[in-house]
């Protein structure tokens, strides 16, 4: 694979930040608030896209150790103490909750030190992640500009604490956490999600999850949601459910096969909750896209491939179809 070099990916996090700073200011946001926001934003969204550029784990590792994870968490706990106090949102409590979501799972990485991956503490560590993520107080943690961007925020700390926690501490093999390409790529990412699309779109249909309601009043923001679905929902997911939690099982359980199906089962369940609770036929669908998830990121060795998919099949079904 052809990684990203460290200035390719400072130049994508420049435009992208300077774009969102011309949105919001469209958007009539402005002030001290917006500069912490934007600040902090700015801050955890370089050390998620950094440290998937060529040779950058390797080198914090090489000079830092462990105590890079470390550092890579206190940073982030100072990043959102600014946030609070230029939004005026100071409480310590705030405090405590994220920093429980940062330290926690750093904690049970040095823990786990150099025991094989798959240990107990690497699952338990994952676990909650994914449930403070998913569960957590997040709009209260985010509460300007009046909680729109908690789950922005929040996803991309969460991709931040796993890769102090696994890529820095434990520094886990195989976890693909990287922006390139590589060859036959366009098979394996293409493949994929027409495999899937051939077998989700009929089978949706008939279960009457979907429907055929094209959104082409909002084509002209496909590219900006598009990207923003590729960034903030398939490439933390993929990190969490591939590059980790595939990656272990398969280690613990010595099985590529077992670590793959079951991964992809955990990722269906994960969505039982979604559109109301129990929502069977979004964990049927949602199984099937991590069997063709969970082959993508194993063929292109990248969770960025898999990312790549999984971003395609969420932005068809956000502009192409309605959920019923």
């Amino acid at each position: 694979m052809k990684q990203l070099s460290v200035w390719a990916v400072l130049g994508f996090w420049a435009l992208f930040c300077v774009g969102g700073v011309l949105y919001a200011s469209w958007q009539g946001y402005g002030g001290r608030p917006f500069a912490a926001t934007l600040t902090c934003f700015a801050f955890v969204l370089l050390a998620m896209l950094l440290l998937a550029a060529r040779g950058v784990a390797e080198a914090l590792n090489a000079k830092l150790g462990a105590a890079g994870g470390v550092l890579l968490g206190v940073c982030l706990l100072l990043a959102y103490i600014a946030y609070l106090i230029g939004t005026s949102a100071l409480l310590w409590t705030r405090v405590a909750e994220m920093a429980g979501l940062i330290f926690v799972p750093i904690a049970l990485a040095a823990w786990a030190g150099t025991a094989a991956p798959g240990a107990w503490q690497d699952f338990v560590s994952i676990g909650g992640i994914w449930i403070f993520v998913k569960f957590g107080p997040r709009a209260s943690m985010w509460p300007y500009p009046a909680g729109m961007l908690s789950h922005v925020l929040t996803s991309v700390v969460a991709v931040d604490v796993a890769l102090a926690s696994f890529l820095l501490i434990r520094r886990t093999k195989g976890i693909g956490y990287s922006i390139g390409w590589g060859k036959n790529w366009s098979v394996y990412v293409g493949g994929s999600f027409l495999a899937f699309a051939f077998i989700a779109i009929p089978l949706g249909t008939a279960i009457h999850f979907i429907r055929w309601g094209p959104q082409w009043t909002h084509i002209g923001s496909s590219v900006a949601i598009s990207l923003a679905i590729l960034m903030f929902t398939a490439w933390p997911e993929e990190l969490l459910f591939r590059g980790l939690l595939q990656n272990f099982l398969a280690r613990a359980s010595n099985s590529e096969f077992a670590g793959w199906w079951t991964a992809s089962v955990l990722f269906g369940l994960s969505h039982i909750t979604n559109m109301g609770f129990p929502n069977w036929r979004y964990v049927i669908l949602a199984t099937i896209a991590g069997v063709f998830y969970g082959w993508t990121w194993k063929k292109t060795g990248s969770i960025f491939g898999s990312a790549l998919v999984h971003g395609a099949v969420d932005a068809v079904w956000h502009f192409l179809f309605r959920t019923l």
